[in-house]
């Protein structure tokens, strides 16, 4: 039952898709839609259950704790025992040691993408961001400049990813504009990846792997919600596959760890802010909804309300109907406010056991909450955009809130397509 509840999951948003689609008579076709669904599922099957690939995901996980633990080195230098030094004073007992997200987590931000820069440039994120692209250009015979974008979504963010595709945006297809929207919106970055991968690491196991999962599979998922929501064929043949060296180059190792060191400070500094309105946020919310009349028994709230609208979507993906409520609790923080915010409440509910979720229903949620499409990201990916190509300022911001749509439909069927590949 479960397995086949998933199945009516991908059923479902490929229904969604097509009823909110700009042309309903213009459908890739049935042979092409198979195929990127069979695409996402052999990839999910590949990697979740082959054991020598899931290994060495769980084996790169460790470099991630590596990572963290020189991050944290970092930070310690920096805040003392308020960024993990040791305590100068004995905790109660009983009581654990502070965990400050601002000074002991977030600083990871800031060091891997100064490190992804340095990879960057050697060469080596450009390199696998350019088999990436081969890869989804031969299965799916999208575009080049699409399969470039698809292949760098997998390591930069919602403003950069553009960067290697900026001489192609004026002429792409409308379609294919919208896949590169779509792809925004559903993928994370490479930097954030290994931050979600080391929140979820207390409660799930090899969360690294799961997360690396996620962003690989959605590519071809991404890729076909877009073309049903927003048909039209190719402009840029195989050609238009290289990378815009003017746009993402640096002058030696030192320009690329100062250069990425800065762009990590900002995201850092965007998250800390972020969280904090977006708490601040709740609460506020919360206390408004607090003098309404309760219902079954309780206050309503901003969980209680998203876990009421999201219920029916979560039990799609194969879920029991007893855990879907609190299941959409967290997928509605995470597509009305911030990702990583409905990350961090569920890795908290989870280590309280509160979350009311089992093993299955949870690896299911931390699939389909892994994308970028929250609201506040359509006015960053629409500035960038239109910064980048001003020509088609109109048209992007038309398509703004649609791929907000289609990046969590992605994320969604990603969801359900991993269903499928879990026992019931």
């Amino acid at each position: 039952m479960p397995m086949l509840q998933s199945a009516l999951g991908i059923a479902l948003v490929l229904a969604i898709a097509w009823a909110l689609s700009e042309d309903r008579s213009a459908l890739p076709r049935w042979r092409w839609i198979a195929g990127a669904v069979a695409l996402q599922l052999v990839g999910a099957l590949v990697i979740l259950r082959v054991p020598a690939v899931w290994e060495a995901l769980r084996a790169a996980s460790g470099a991630i704790d590596v990572l963290d633990q020189s991050s944290r080195a970092g930070s310690a230098y920096m805040f003392g025992y308020l960024g993990g030094a040791p305590l100068p004073f004995e905790l109660k007992p009983g009581m654990p040691a502070p965990v400050i997200i601002a000074f002991q987590i977030l600083p990871l931000v800031i060091f891997t993408s100064a490190l992804a820069a340095l990879l960057w440039h050697f060469g080596v994120l450009r390199g696998i961001v350019r088999g990436l692209s081969w890869a989804l250009q031969r299965t799916l015979g999208i575009g080049g400049a699409v399969g470039l974008n698809a292949g760098a979504n997998v390591f930069l963010g919602v403003v950069e990813a553009p960067l290697v595709v900026r001489g192609w945006l004026a002429r792409l297809s409308r379609s294919e504009l919208f896949m590169v929207m779509t792809l925004g919106m559903s993928t994370v970055s490479g930097v954030v990846l290994i931050l979600y991968s080391q929140t979820l690491s207390r409660v799930l196991d090899n969360a690294f792997g799961h997360i690396v999962t996620a962003s690989l599979i959605c590519l071809p998922a991404s890729l076909l919600v877009a073309r049903i929501m927003v048909p039209g064929e190719s402009r840029t043949g195989a050609g238009a596959g290289d990378v815009d060296e003017a746009a993402l180059r640096y002058d030696g190792a030192i320009d690329a760890i100062v250069r990425g060191t800065m762009d990590g400070l900002q995201l850092f500094l965007a998250v800390i802010a972020v969280l904090m309105v977006v708490f601040a946020l709740v609460a506020l919310a919360d206390h408004a909804l607090g003098v309404l009349p309760t219902v079954a028994g309780a206050p309503l709230s901003v969980q209680r309300v998203f876990g009421w609208a999201f219920a029916p979507l979560m039990w799609a993906l194969g879920m029991p109907w007893a855990e879907a409520v609190n299941a959409g609790a967290f997928m509605g923080t995470k597509a009305i406010l911030n990702e990583y915010v409905g990350y961090l409440k569920l890795a908290e509910a989870q280590a309280a056991g509160t979350a009311g979720l089992s093993t299955r229903s949870t690896l299911i949620l931390v699939y389909a909450m892994c994308g970028f499409a929250n609201l506040a990201s359509i006015g960053l990916q629409v500035s960038t955009l239109t910064t980048l190509c001003p020509a088609r300022r109109a048209e992007i911001v038309g398509l703004g809130f649609r791929s907000w749509v289609s990046g969590n439909l992605a994320t969604l069927m990603i969801g359900a397509v991993v269903g499928l590949t879990l026992p019931g």
